[in-house]
């Protein structure tokens, strides 16, 4: 009998990275009142200026958002600066609703070099708070 052979072999992989990160919403509304269009373009590129600016409550999607950047930095280990910049780490949603992260631009050859297989992000949010965690898995 020949053997059968599985349909999907899955690639050995191993946890690389974790990252976690708390906004208050109130320091990101001030942060657009104060500063408005100059600081959402350049922390937010413009499909998340887009999505957030359609809720009834912006700031907190922004909030949430800022956080996901800031978890996703930590989980590089890049932090936020000349390897990853604000707008280099979209955060966008799936038609599921899953927030997932698209790698291009700066942040996608730290990604890359680290062989990311996998980026989990997961988001919430409530009326003084949002709070974002990211996960890299790699190729073992």
């Amino acid at each position: 009998m020949d053997p059968v052979e599985p349909s999907h072999i899955q690639e050995p992989t191993r946890l690389l990275g974790i990252g976690v990160d708390i906004v208050e919403t109130a320091r990101i509304q001030a942060s657009i009142e104060r500063f408005g269009a100059r600081f959402l373009r350049r922390v937010f590129t413009e499909r998340e200026r887009a999505y957030c600016d359609s809720m009834p409550v912006p700031a907190r999607h922004y909030a949430a958002r800022f956080a996901a950047k800031e978890a996703l930095s930590k989980a590089l280990g890049t932090g936020i600066g000349h390897q990853a910049g604000w707008r280099d780490i979209e955060v966008e949603r799936k038609a599921t609703g899953q927030p997932a992260t698209p790698r291009h631009g700066p942040a996608a050859q730290p990604a890359a070099a680290l062989h990311i297989r996998e980026t989990l992000i997961s988001l919430s949010h409530s009326d003084h708070y949002s709070v974002a965690s990211a996960i890299l898995i790699a190729r073992a």
